[in-house]
């Protein structure tokens, strides 16, 4: 029940409730960095059997696109396919967009490019919900984390070239 009334916290998030016939949405599930859509089955799975529409999507060089990660530059084009199923949604329809860790940061993204035109809710699951430009002074003050005591656990990929900052990172560990 949502605090100070007696209205369950589904109901006022729109999303209906549990007593009656729950309205029906289209749920669009993003992933964090080294995820995929199938990091989403038991909750993709969930949602459908309530009925629901769900879409999992592998972003550009996520999970298994066919992408290689070393030719996707830009945030842009990492976002690629989500940008492209929200722009083919038909008009009117809104979805409810999850993102999951670095995930949030493609929720904020597209709230920019879309707003409430085509997204009803955005739902950050222990994810980055930074502004428009995900730049904050910590990432310039603390810059890459230090593994060193951890051994050679990582590879940075520099596909635009060493002095360009990386376009990816291997966890080896």
């Amino acid at each position: 029940m949502g605090r100070g009334t007696s209205e369950p916290s589904s109901k006022k998030l729109g999303l209906g409730s549990m007593s009656s016939s729950p309205a029906k949405h289209h749920f669009v599930l993003i992933h964090g960095v080294g995820g995929g859509a199938w990091c989403w089955y038991k909750i993709h799975t969930m949602l459908e059997s309530a009925g629901h529409q769900v879409t999992s999507l592998d972003l550009k060089g996520g999970g298994i696109s066919s992408t290689d990660p070393n030719t996707v530059y830009t945030f842009e084009d990492y976002n690629q396919p989500f940008i492209d199923l929200l722009r083919s949604l038909p008009d009117q329809q809104q979805v409810i967009i999850v993102g999951h860790s670095a995930g949030g940061l493609s929720l904020t993204y597209a709230i920019h490019k879309f707003g409430c035109s085509k997204i009803k809710m955005a739902i950050y699951v222990a994810a980055n919900m930074l502004r428009n430009g995900f730049c904050t002074p910590e990432d310039f003050k603390d810059g890459a984390p230090d593994w060193s005591e951890y051994g050679d656990v990582t590879e940075y990929i520099y596909a635009l070239g060493p002095d360009q900052p990386p376009t990816g990172v291997l966890t080896k560990k």
